[in-house]
């Protein structure tokens, strides 16, 4: 069984953009525009346990941060990878990233290779399916 990362990002283009990139490197992926969405659907078990989320800190209803923390609290996501995606790129927004459980930040805008490389990083190469 392949690696699932999750994204969860308000803007439709930068989760299109990080879906391709997931694809073509044969990753699993599931996405959604907020928080609350991505959260209910883990909490109603859609899928399962995310390998790696890729989050937004900007985000609608509720910020990346907040989700990280709650992440955080949830046993079944102890293994689960948190990168960080933001426009800002500050030493103070790099800490809230780690004080909520972040293990990376990515700024945006980003190359696709640099997202790759942050999966690969942390989960590796993806375990191929044959069917």
């Amino acid at each position: 069984m392949s690696k699932l990362v999750m994204v969860i990002d308000d803007s439709l283009t930068v989760r299109k953009i990080i879906e391709t990139s997931l694809r073509r490197e044969g990753f699993d992926y599931v996405s959604y525009p907020d928080g609350i969405q991505a959260l209910e659907a883990l909490t109603k078990h859609k899928h399962r346990v995310p390998d790696l989320v890729i989050l937004d800190i900007g985000l609608p209803k509720m910020d990346g941060y907040e989700i990280a923390r709650i992440l955080r609290t949830k046993p079944q996501f102890g293994n689960t990878v948190i990168v960080m995606l933001s426009g800002r790129d500050g030493v103070i927004d790099r800490l809230k990233g780690r004080l909520a459980g972040a293990k990376d930040y990515l700024t945006k805008p980003f190359r696709t290779q640099d997202v790759i490389s942050v999966v690969h990083a942390h989960l590796g190469s993806p375990t191929p399916t044959y069917s």
